[in-house]
């Protein structure tokens, strides 16, 4: 390690053990969503039956279907506690932290159905994170029968309560305080107010504590107003009498049995001050910057006086080439400059497209043209995908996956070099991109199914072929690459996962990864990546492939809902569905062929993932040596945990309702 390296790790350590000290003391909390963006924001919450979905929290779950909003209950809550008291000193009583929350709600009906609106949205302070089972209804995923008016519930709730389930409740309107119960021990009609909690209009609330009395204010000159005059209600409360010192923030709602709505969450920020409960921790705050002045003057002075030496600003970082070269079968490492000069210093005009991690760019290596992909330097989530890829990838070789050609990480750029596809993406292709005008050719049926069945054997290498099973984790068109005869080949690994025990078949995350439309219905429920939600992706793709529909909603609102598939299940019901055929193929294909690929697509979407048939099993219906798996008339209800099937054909485990239980040793990379 160079002296550089030394004096920063040496930094390092100093200073988080200064501050670990400091932050004892602290207990506050502080931060602001002024929206919630799927992939940058779901890392900080956790969510229960819950999501991010069109930059808004969705506290319970917004499905494709009325029916399958009925009777669920939700939970979004920020994922760092907050300190809200402490231990005064010898008689004194317990220091008490205030807070300010202010977000923004929308609580509408459900765009479709005749269901009558209810039951509630609540801001809520608890000691427990985890969602009550059978909280939905009345409840509002606040409490349940067993710990309704219990002093464990530990629980405050802020309800904004948009139906009378007892005789208690003032109205279908109204706002209440709860205590470990959902008997609210204040609560005031919004009507006299001129509010309506399920109007669908977005309504600014603000939730105060100043340590003794807890307040509510509400927008009293219009709906659209963020003014707030006095509180529509208050109430003194020593919230240490009912709560633990440390406590988790956030929304629980609920929607009951006949009664559905859409319960949102808009925009969030949250303030707490801090607990000073020992004036003689005063030093250390003096201490860490002067600590830290003093290692970062002893760091400069080994830097200046360093050694010159290639790679210096490798080792302030080392990481990342350290777990891509303790990998097998890395691929070739470039330098930079050759990089830049491949690309013309990624000359925009060669700017092959842009996604959410990066931006990829024709370059030109010896003879050779290939695709370099520069990931975003100030994206955390890139560097993550960067190792995953070139980790991941650089280990696989199949004839329909995109050929990882090398990498590079040098002065803070990460770079992967691909071979290059002449004609880019399959969901241009299939949707027709109008600027490129007639110079993109019609997909033929023989095409169609060509890129269908490649995908698939691709598929099968990376769950049944390869070292490792791999989980590629986002099946899409636009990660499915055409080279120039029009042959499939996956691409975009950065989200894939490798289970190291051939046993396993999941990979558990913190996050939920995908993209919507695309995500099983589980997905969302046990933030794991399987075998079958590989499968239900794929699904997804050859509907997609055959029917050139997007994924999603036919109005594309709410990507999340899978539009397209329950589209094509009811033309399947009705005996239809060769209607769902894409018009483009001008009905040049055999009618029991496609036919039979579209029931397949539809095996592969099943809501249960114990009825989705295996990579294996897809292949042998696409060669004509299996029927397709029966699949039912009426689409199923998603209903979890599902009952897994008692074996499979081809001997492939599953990822069984009995296995929730987190696992620590099946790790990706």
């Amino acid at each position: 390690m160079s002296n550089l390296g030394f004096s920063l790790l040496l930094t390092r350590i100093f200073v988080i053990a200064l501050f670990s000290i400091a932050l004892t003391k602290v207990g506050c909390l502080d931060f602001s969503f002024p929206s919630f963006v799927d992939q940058e924001d779901e890392n900080s919450f956790i969510f229960q039956n819950s999501n991010i979905i069109k930059q808004a929290i969705q506290v319970t779950p917004d499905l494709s279907k009325p029916t399958l909003l009925l009777n669920q209950s939700g939970r979004a809550l920020y994922k760092e506690q907050f300190r809200l008291w402490g231990k005064g000193k010898g008689n004194q009583k317990n220091v008490m932290a205030s807070f300010n929350s202010t977000f923004m709600l929308n609580i509408s009906p459900f765009p479709t159905g005749n269901y009558p609106l209810g039951e509630g949205l609540s801001f809520i302070l608890t000691s427990d994170p985890t969602l009550p089972k059978n909280s939905q209804g009345k409840w509002l995923g606040i409490v349940n029968d067993n710990t309704n008016g219990s002093s464990q519930a530990q629980i405050l709730a802020v309800e904004f309560d948009t139906r009378k389930s007892y005789t208690e409740d003032i109205d279908d309107n109204h706002v209440g305080l709860d205590l470990n119960s959902i008997y609210s021990i204040k609560q005031v009609s919004l009507t006299d107010y001129g509010l309506n909690l399920s109007s669908g209009s977005n309504l600014t609330i603000r939730v105060q504590y100043d340590g003794k009395n807890i307040s509510v204010f509400v927008p009293l000159v219009n709906l659209t107003s963020t003014n707030m005059n006095g509180p529509v209600l208050t109430l003194p409360l020593n919230l240490s009498d009912y709560l633990p010192e440390k406590v988790y923030v956030g929304f629980a709602g609920s929607t009951g049995e006949n009664n559905t709505e859409l319960n949102c969450v808009l925009s969030w920020h949250f303030h707490s001050s801090d607990i000073d409960e020992n004036p003689n921790l005063l030093w250390v705050w003096i201490a860490v910057p002067l600590a830290v002045v003093l290692l970062l003057g002893v760091a400069l002075c080994l830097y200046l006086t360093r050694p010159c030496c290639k790679g210096d600003l490798e080792e302030a970082y080392p990481m990342i080439e350290d777990q891509i070269q303790g990998s097998s079968m890395v691929p070739k490492k470039f330098q930079l400059k050759e990089l830049r000069r491949a690309t013309s210093n990624f000359n925009p005009k060669n700017k092959l497209g842009k996604g959410g991690f990066g931006t990829v760019y024709k370059g030109v290596i010896g003879d050779k043209v290939v695709a370099v992909k520069r990931v975003s330097k100030d994206s955390r989530q890139g560097q993550q995908e960067f190792i995953a890829e070139v980790t991941t990838i650089g280990s696989l070789s199949h004839r329909n996956l995109v050929k990882l050609i090398g990498w590079c990480y040098e002065s803070h750029e990460l770079l992967i070099v691909y071979e290059f596809m002449p004609n880019g993406s399959l969901d241009k292709f299939i949707f027709r991109d109008e600027k490129l005008g007639t110079e993109i050719p019609e997909l033929r049926w023989e095409r169609r199914r060509s890129i269908i069945f490649g995908v698939a054997q691709a598929l099968d290498y990376l769950h049944n072929g390869c070292e490792k099973r791999v989980l590629h984790r986002d099946i899409k068109s636009s990660n499915i690459m055409l080279d120039s005869e029009f042959n499939a080949k996956l691409g975009d690994f950065g989200l894939a996962r490798t289970i190291q025990q051939s046993e396993k078949t999941h990979h558990t995350t913190r996050e939920i990864a995908g993209t919507p439309g695309y995500m099983a219905p589980e997905s969302f429920l046990t933030g794991r990546a399987t075998v079958e939600t590989d499968v239900y992706a794929f699904g997804v793709l050859v509907l997609e492939v055959i029917s050139g529909r997007k994924p999603g909603n036919q109005n594309e609102e709410n990507s999340f809902t899978n539009g397209m598939v329950l589209w094509i299940w009811g033309l399947h019901s009705n005996g239809m569905i060769l209607d769902a055929v894409d018009s483009k193929l001008n009905e040049e294909f055999e009618d029991d062929e496609v036919g039979c690929i579209l029931v397949l697509g539809l095996a592969c979407c099943h809501p249960n993932p114990h009825e989705r048939p295996s990579m294996r099993t897809i292949l042998k219906v696409l060669v004509g040596e299996e029927d397709p798996p029966m699949v039912p008339v009426e689409v199923p209800a998603f209903v979890w945990p599902s009952m897994p099937l008692s074996f499979k054909e081809d001997g492939e485990t599953t990822s069984h309702a009995a296995q929730l239980t987190p696992f620590t040793e099946s790790t990706g990379r």
